[in-house]
């Protein structure tokens, strides 16, 4: 069975939430309590800007892991991609990310 990817926000709502969009980028606000998870979701070019240090697993479409440790005010880029995510840190996870269009 192919997995079908989508948008953040469709997917995890209660994760995602936009805070500003254009015709040139999307700025979303993720919070993820300890143990929170999104479904397999897409997202174009984006930089990430974390503001409390997180420890989270993405897990690409073809099933690969691998944990990310974040800490407040690091900016990280990344082209785009899909993946699944939870959040494995103790405290929530805070990030600003801005996706390019």
């Amino acid at each position: 069975m192919p997995i079908t990817v989508q948008d953040s926000v469709a997917v995890a709502p209660h994760i995602y939430r936009v805070l500003f969009e254009n015709d040139r980028v999307r700025l979303l606000e993720v919070r993820m309590k300890p143990g929170d998870s999104s479904a397999m979701h897409t997202h174009p070019a984006y930089a990430i800007y974390p503001l409390s240090d997180a420890k989270a697993t993405f897990t690409s479409p073809d099933g690969e892991s691998v944990e990310v440790e974040m800490k407040a005010g690091e900016t990280l880029w990344h082209e785009a991609e899909s993946h699944a995510v939870e959040n494995h840190g103790p405290s929530e996870a805070r990030v600003i990310l801005f996706e390019l269009k």
